[in-house]
């Protein structure tokens, strides 16, 4: 097996992958008319969403709480083997999703709820990312469960923390939230028990006895040889137990008795202190939820407190995390893997190692955000690629023009009176996150790396107030999500990194220069002397935990923060994207494709995914957008001027601000429908949509104190300015440039269907984007799919796609979607036609001549005698008006292509079915005389079933 992209003969590459968000109205069963229509639409492989068993009600499958089982709520073990063989008899390979990092904080997570009822003594002691020793009293030997809304005592006086009794066992309670008492501390509650009916049973009775055996054998578990021997213990503790309650009325009565004793209705004095007695010998804290950030013993998922990191670096929780995986894989069931946030785990790349190890010969791609333009994947990761978000975002600069850049600026800092270094901004709002959210994880390692100072000579007089400020202004000035340093060393890729990171920090605090360079000593390994072996081992572990916490930091500082801040292109604001920079040269995306042909042929081209900020669609037109500047400019200015007096007021602010209300506008222009009877279901999403991006901005509103005031005040706004009386005189202004941008963008969007399709890589499409994709952030991208309506149009697409009239037809009506579609599926079939062209073959731009050189794109691709040419169109207002399409001499005039002498001859378009023979030159005229995208493959023979979709599988 070798690495860097390269595959085993045994790998099965997908052709194409198709992204399903499964649950439970989407399960296998209903999966089944679903992989017909894929098949027929052209996709070589499902990429399905986690499978195994996640909290009941997941509607995303992320929150597991048994990766050994396959999930219940959307299918038995049975339904997924016929879901396979139907899957696998159309040729089609099924990429699963894997989470390797986390699990659900939930009462259905059994291996936390044994570790809460046994504790070290648990076979799942070290299961999860939990430091049992932290030096705060309050977190040693507990993990926090930070869930109540109230603080602790208040929680007590109110009597929401319950104590019950269950098939016998003990129970705390605080609403939804259920865990298991410790099985030693039984014998606080039964000593309870036990006084109510000393006096009432004779001493000889059986049933106290019993009672007594279990008090005895719960007080000497401590004793039990081994865990079996513990283990069969607490089953006869709890058989006997439920036994008692059973058959025993007035055993029973005491023991309600006692529970309420611990949490009456009523709190008393005395029963508040017997509850926190109790509650204090338990393996959890219960905790408001604020705490975690800024005390807390065990690693989340970024912020989420409900979901607890596991400790995959050890060998038992790998296998146990990885056994159904593995199984599928074995049956020939999963053909591919995808790692979800490689980033959080404690060794990325021991853990690949030690997948493919595992999976030999199975197609594997990470979750991975590179830097734009900065980054590469570690060539050596034995990974075949990444998710694609890098190809989402070159693909978006590359139709957004850079000549406008200083006015798109203007623009936005004009209108908003805002002037902002975007590096700048993004380091402030890292701080916050740090200082707001994170603070309890930067805790850790502060503590570590002093601890490690005091015991060194040149590190005595670091103060654990300074290493914390040198900790957060490197962690904030870190340039990429993180860096990969392990006991082998820094690679040069990561000592750029780390060296950048402190250089700035520097720059920024001088003051604490000698703090920052004990931190980069830390990071490169680059100590005064040899370290002992155990400081050499805690250096190293401060190492990896400074890596697995900028990852996060990044994610939520931008993500999450920075792009509802910084507004003045949004399709910028991206996973994966750079909103700093504005565009990119043909030169620069050739330069990332040719990459990628060389280096990771088999990686994920996405355009996009279930993290996105919004429907690729909306991109598409966003990206026209910045091609009129100054039209742009003066609607904004018309518009604010006639929504100025709809305006309500928080205090002396007029909402929303100058800022929102620029990005209201732009995300109005991206995602407004087709269809005006969407009209009214889109205000209602928009305005879940701005709440949602209120909040993470946290300029005005937040999720930890949401300003319902500001909120609702926004949202009265939006009531009005798109209500069709109160908002007419706004709507007649915006919506005829709407619609110009809308149309413009369709050519947009067309082009990035076909730039993937073609390009090296597999080509991914997220669930529904065949037909228009104009959606908002999750939730709102994972609504449900009308499957019956794609399969309708694809059947109609199949039957009248290869006549002329009804392509002509297609491009006249763009607003139903079905000229995507169009392309979609001749792109795909011709995938399926020649898979090695597209896979494997050469990559070499196309140099183009004639007047209208600036506005096309276009590259070549050869495999033996097969040859692929794809061209699109950028910047398209500069060449045709929105009611035309850039099609035929009108748009392309003299503009060619040059043919090579071994190139010319007998070419067919693979969208249309159209043959030509060209020699020396391609004349775009000819090329897109009838669509907007053009492919043209030449196989040296006739290739039957391009032009007619024959070729679905």
């Amino acid at each position: 097996m070798e690495v860097g992209g390269l595959k085993s003969l045994d790998m099965r590459i997908p052709v194409s992958t198709y992204r399903l968000q499964l649950r439970k109205e989407l399960g296998f069963a209903a999966l089944e008319p679903v992989v017909a229509y894929l098949g027929d639409l052209g996709i070589g492989d499902i990429y399905a969403s986690p499978i195994t068993r996640a909290r009941t009600g997941s509607s995303h499958g992320y929150d597991v709480v048994d990766p050994g089982e396959i999930n219940p709520e959307i299918g038995s073990p049975e339904s997924f083997a016929r879901l396979m063989e139907n899957v696998h008899a159309r040729q089609m390979g099924w990429l699963q999703d894997v989470v390797p990092n986390h699990m659900a904080y939930d009462k259905e997570n059994r291996f936390l709820m044994d570790v809460f009822e046994n504790g070290p003594q648990s076979e799942f002691y070290e299961f999860f990312d939990i430091e049992w020793n932290h030096p705060y009293p309050t977190l040693r030997r507990r993990v926090l469960a930070p869930f109540l809304g109230p603080h602790y005592g208040e929680a007590l006086q109110k009597g929401e923390i319950r104590l019950s009794f269950e098939k016998g066992a003990f129970w705390v309670s605080y609403f939804e939230h259920r865990f298991p008492l410790s099985i030693e501390s039984y014998g606080t509650v039964l000593a309870q028990v036990q006084q109510q009916i000393r006096s009432r049973l004779e001493r000889r009775d059986p049933d106290y006895l019993k009672l007594l055996g279990v008090i005895y054998t719960v007080r000497n578990l401590g004793s039990a040889a081994n865990r079996e021997e513990r283990i069969d213990q607490t089953t006869f503790v709890k058989a006997v137990l439920e036994e008692l309650s059973q058959k025993n009325g007035f055993v029973r009565t005491s023991l309600d008795r006692s529970l309420e004793g611990f949490s009456p209705a009523n709190p008393t004095a005395a029963s508040l202190a017997l509850l926190d007695q109790l509650l204090s010998e338990q393996y959890f804290r219960f905790a408001h939820w604020r705490v975690a950030s800024e005390e807390i013993n065990y690693r989340r998922f970024f912020t989420v407190n409900d979901l607890i990191s596991v400790r995959i670096e050890r060998e038992e929780v790998f296998s146990r995390v990885h056994r159904l995986i593995q199984g599928l894989v074995a049956e020939g069931k999963i053909t591919g893997i995808r790692v979800d946030h490689i980033d959080g785990l404690y060794r990325p790349r021991a853990y690949l190692d030690a997948l493919r190890k595992a999976l030999p010969d199975t197609y594997t791609v990470v979750e991975k955000i590179l830097a734009l333009g900065r980054e590469d994947l570690p060539k050596d990761w034995p990974v075949e690629g990444t998710t694609g978000y890098d190809f989402l975002a070159m693909a978006t600069q590359l139709f957004c023009p850079r000549e406008s850049t200083e006015a798109f600026t203007r623009c936005y800092e004009d209108f908003t009176r805002l002037e902002q270094s975007y590096s700048r901004l993004l380091r402030e709002k890292k701080r916050f996150v740090i200082g707001r959210r994170l603070a309890g994880d930067l805790d850790r390692i502060a503590l570590m790396i002093h601890s490690l100072c005091a015991r060194l000579w040149f590190g005595p007089d670091v103060t654990i107030y300074a290493i914390r400020r040198a900790l957060v202004e490197a962690l904030s000035c870190f340039p990429v999500y993180r860096s990969y340093v392990d006991a082998d060393g820094p690679s040069p890729e990561d000592r750029r990194w780390i060296d950048e990171a402190i250089q700035t920090s520097e720059e920024n605090l001088p003051q604490l220069r000698a703090e920052l360079e004990f931190i980069r000593r830390f990071l490169l390994g680059e100590m005064p002397h040899e370290l002992a072996e155990e400081d050499r081992a805690q250096a190293l572990d401060f190492v990896r935990r400074f890596q697995q916490l900028s990852g996060p930091l990044m994610a939520k500082g931008s993500e999450d923060c920075q792009f509802y801040v910084y507004n003045r292109l949004l399709s910028l604001n991206e996973v994966g994207n750079d909103p700093s920079r504005f565009g990119i040269d043909a030169e620069e995306f050739h330069q990332f494709l040719r990459d990628r042909w060389l280096h990771w042929p088999h990686t994920l081209n996405a355009t996009m995914t279930h993290d996105a900020k919004r429907g690729e669609d909306a991109r598409a037109r966003l990206c026209v957008l910045a091609e009129l500047p100054e039209e742009w400019a003066l609607l904004l200015g018309r518009w604010s001027k006639i929504n100025a007096g709809k305006k309500p007021k928080v205090g002396d602010l007029s909402v929303p601000d100058a800022n929102a209300e620029y990005a209201i506008y732009q995300a109005l222009l991206g995602s407004w429908p087709w269809k005006n009877e969407e009209i009214e279901g889109f205000r209602e999403r928009f305005k879940a949509y701005f709440i949602k991006a209120s909040r993470e901005a946290r300029s005005f509103s937040g999720w930890q104190n949401p300003n319902r005031l500001y909120e609702e005040r926004c949202c009265a706004f939006l009531d009005q300015i798109l209500d069709w009386d109160q908002g007419k005189q706004f709507l007649t202004a915006f919506l005829p440039f709407q619609q110009k941008i809308a149309r413009y963008g369709v050519y947009n969007s067309l082009s990035q269907v076909v730039l993937k399709t073609a390009a090296p890589g597999v080509p991914d499409f997220y669930q529904g984007t065949e037909l228009w994709d104009l959606s908002f952030v999750d939730p709102d991208n994972r609504r449900p799919v009308d499957f019956s309506l794609r399969r309708e149009l694809l059947a109609e697409i199949r039957g009248k796609g290869d006549q002329p009239g009804y392509r002509k037809e297609l491009l006249a009506h763009v607003e139903d979607g079905r000229i995507k579609l169009f392309v979609t599926h001749k792109a795909l079939q011709a995938r399926r036609l020649f898979p090695e062209l597209f896979r494997s073959g050469s990559y070499e731009p196309i140099p183009f001549s004639g007047p209208q050189v600036e506005h096309a794109f276009g590259f070549l691709r050869s495999w033996g005698t097969q040859h692929l040419i794809a061209i699109v169109p950028r910047f398209v207002t500069k060449l045709c008006s929105s009611e035309e399409a850039p099609i035929g001499p009108a748009a392309w005039s003299d503009t060619s292509a040059p043919l090579p002498e071994s190139l010319s001859g007998s070419w067919r378009c693979a969208l249309t079915g159209n043959s030509r023979h060209w020699e020396g030159q391609l004349p775009l005229k000819e090329a897109m005389a009838e669509l907007p995208v053009a492919l043209w493959i030449s196989s040296g023979v006739d290739a039957p079933g391009i032009e007619n979709g024959a070729a679905s599988g």
